[in-house]
């Protein structure tokens, strides 16, 4: 439990620095940071971190060795030398408190037409409390309390007892090996704190993911004569209808799971991008579509990924031109485990207790369809992975917003939890 004199000066050291706090994720939000597009707002963080009087590593991620380690997601059409990583080290003298380390990520998805927002996407506007902009929920906002939980820190006069590194990342959205990449470099702590916007409760478990390209081929004919000839983008169709039809097999699997059997569906299938054909009056001769599908915590990636195989092939039996020409599976993304944050660890108390405090409520716990980056800590690495931040909505939507006054409350109890877990010393 945090002193009571101790939140008052973080209270009052957050409430100091607000409005510059809502400036300075304006400023984030407006970086269009999409992938391989992180740069700018990746340097822009270094300096300000540098700023701060915090040791800065920027490094990109292809100057990291990870391929070999758990957890690596393999990647096409991406320029890993672009991919700037930020690792800020803010040490202590002496070790009296527990290390941590706060990670979030800048990476966004793309936008979608422009025009179909009621804002533009990277021209963040308030309105009611609310911040509106690509990436101001999902998670720029959770960037903005762990950097102003420090700031707290030292505006009430103190410093952290122990170590803390403050990490802002890429690939969150596609890879993970952002986060890798950090472990893989040699960061490590006695607890990690992901402030992913889970609306101020912690998760417990997540599903895993895998990303794959289906490449699809076809025999190109003019439209005239089509029945001799076979079209790459129909025969697509029958490949994601046998893959719906494992997602249905998979989530009746999931009633009897002991982390989703209170959840209808929780695992997910998604066609997310579509390419194929040359010509408007020919057959088309190819056709991709990137996909995503979840798989149970539990579930070993080798057997999921053999799902995925085993329904390729055998949709691909039922076409007179794949059963001769097999379409292939291409691992390009996600190979994410599932994760599980059991009940009870030490950090997780602490975190519990000052919660409680800055809330007036107990912390609450979720089971996530979506996956964080607190699976590498907790299941390569062990150490404890807390993903517990603030709040809003429309997360790769349209009008995507945080909530301001959730965003202030979550900054205090992230403040106090720092100060509880790793001690503070009056500077």
């Amino acid at each position: 439990m945090t002193d009571p004199a101790l939140l008052a000066r973080l209270r009052a050291a957050v409430d100091a620095n607000w409005d510059k706090q809502v400036a300075w994720l304006q400023n984030l939000v407006r970086f269009p940071s999409l992938r391989g597009k992180e740069g700018p707002c990746q340097d822009w963080i270094a300096r300000e971190f540098a700023a701060r009087g915090w040791s800065v590593d920027r490094y990109t991620l292809s100057e990291v060795a990870m391929d070999h380690l758990p957890g690596y997601a393999p990647v096409m059409d991406t320029d890993y030398t672009q991919a700037v990583q930020v690792v800020a080290a803010v040490r202590a003298p002496e070790q009296q408190g527990r290390s941590l380390i706060l990670q979030g990520h800048v990476d966004v998805v793309p936008a979608g037409p422009e025009e179909m927002w009621t804002y533009k996407p990277f021209d963040p506007v308030i309105r009611d409390g609310w911040m509106y902009g690509r990436g101001a929920h999902d998670m720029k906002q959770g960037v903005s309390a762990m950097v102003f939980a420090m700031d707290a820190l030292r505006s009430a006069g103190l410093a952290p007892a122990a170590d803390v590194y403050v990490q802002t990342v890429t690939e969150e959205e596609c890879t993970g090996n952002g986060a890798l990449s950090t472990l893989a470099r040699g960061y490590r702590a006695d607890a990690a704190l992901i402030p992913e916007p889970t609306g101020g409760v912690v998760t417990r478990a997540h599903v895993g993911v895998l990303w794959f390209r289906l490449r699809i081929r076809g025999v190109p004919v003019h439209v005239a004569v089509a029945q001799s000839g076979s079209n790459a983008i129909m025969s697509a169709f029958a490949l994601l209808k046998e893959l719906q039809g494992l997602t249905a097999r998979i989530n009746a699997r999931a009633k009897d799971h002991p982390l989703f059997a209170g959840i209808t569906d929780p695992v997910k299938f998604n066609p997310g991008v579509i390419r194929g054909g040359d010509w408007g009056s020919s057959t088309p001769a190819w056709c991709e579509v990137d996909c995503r599908i979840g798989l149970l915590q539990g579930t070993k990636l080798a057997d999921a990924r053999q799902e995925v195989l085993d329904a390729v092939a055998q949709a691909a039996q039922h076409d007179a031109f794949l059963a001769n020409n097999p379409p292939e599976v291409i691992w390009n993304g996600f190979q994410a485990d599932g994760f599980h944050l059991p009940p009870g660890s030490e950090a997780e108390q602490v975190l519990a207790a000052t919660h409680q405090q800055v809330y007036g409520q107990p912390m609450q716990a979720r089971t996530s369809t979506e996956v964080n980056d607190a699976r590498f800590y907790q299941l390569y690495y062990g150490i404890t992975g807390l993903c517990y931040g603030p709040g809003g909505e429309g997360a790769h939507a349209f009008d995507e917003r945080a909530n301001l006054a959730a965003l202030k409350t979550n900054t205090l109890s992230i403040a106090a939890f720092i100060a509880e877990w790793c001690g503070v010393r009056e500077v």
